[in-house]
């Protein structure tokens, strides 16, 4: 009994992070089924326990087995779509701690994966110095938040948290070793408006480690300042809830205001309107190269 109950729920957990990754609208479809199926199974328990009329149960199991049908006929119509690119690009991504990287550019990670581009993924702190979990801990959740969005590799460093304009050379050492054995078309990393010590650290670094690099774009963290000041765009309505359920992933830091659904959506809101759009993450350009965004 405990193995089969240990087994639907490890099904549950993993056709749960499916939809959530591969369905649009996943929370609101997911409420809806699970309201939907609970009617149904306590039906069908009534109909086991209380022996109905044949008719009765007959009425139960078809109408089961419709809304089961219509269920999985609504989660094909609402997949996410996914548009192969005719160029597949190679992006790094940079963070200085577990989950500024979902934060910061989520959905554009999840939406370049789903349109055939390559992107790798590097933490350079196991955020000690913010958590009240060990930092192996949010290590584990920064490597299941990337794999949920889709990165092909993810490298966690353990480099002092708050502390890490300390370490400058070994950062850049880490993070151009990553850069020659990716040889990216694109990076991402903190913007030099950060107030966060450490991002500003790893902005700076990176710039030094991707100094050969065409594109370099700046994501926006929560702790940037005024002066943050974006002119690269991208259209993340398809994607949006894909960042906000990576984001939910870190549980140490849900209880951040910063983490909220509402917060995401109120700052990609904001950044979709200056380009007269919907949802939208936002960027500074510290060089672009056209041919290398290509259809990003």
């Amino acid at each position: 009994m405990i193995v089969a109950v240990a087994t639907l729920l490890a099904m549950h957990l993993l056709v749960a992070r499916w939809f959530a990754r591969h369905v649009l609208h996943s929370v609101a479809f997911a409420r809806s089924a699970i309201a939907v199926l609970s009617a149904l199974i306590v039906a069908n328990i009534a109909c086991l326990v209380m022996a109905p009329e044949p008719l009765v149960s007959t009425d139960v199991l078809l109408a089961s087995s419709c809304a089961a049908l219509l269920l999985g006929s609504t989660a094909f119509l609402l997949r996410r779509p996914v548009t192969r690119t005719a160029r597949p690009r190679r992006i790094v991504a940079v963070g200085a701690h577990p989950d500024d990287l979902e934060l910061a550019c989520g959905a554009t990670l999840a939406k370049l994966v789903d349109s055939g581009h390559e992107v790798h993924a590097m933490v350079l702190s196991k955020g000690d110095a913010g958590a009240t979990v060990s930092g192996d801990r949010r290590a584990a959740e920064a490597t299941r938040g990337a794999a949920f969005f889709g990165a092909s590799t993810t490298v966690v460093h353990d480099f002092p948290d708050t502390l890490l304009d300390h370490a400058m050379p070994d950062l850049v050492d880490v993070i151009e070793k990553l850069v020659r054995e990716v040889d990216p078309d694109v990076v991402l990393t903190h913007s030099a408006n950060d107030q966060h010590q450490d991002h500003h650290a790893v902005h700076v670094a990176t710039l030094r480690a991707a100094r050969h690099v065409s594109t370099i774009l700046c994501f926006e963290s929560p702790s940037v300042t005024r002066s943050f000041d974006p002119s690269f765009f991208v259209d993340v309505g398809d994607h949006f809830d894909v960042k906000v359920h990576a984001v939910g992933m870190h549980r140490d830091q849900v209880g951040k205001p910063y983490m909220t659904a509402e917060r995401l959506r109120g700052v990609a809101t904001f950044r979709g309107a200056q380009v007269k759009g919907g949802l939208a993450e936002a960027f500074e350009t510290v060089r672009v190269l056209g041919s290398a965004i290509g259809d990003l």
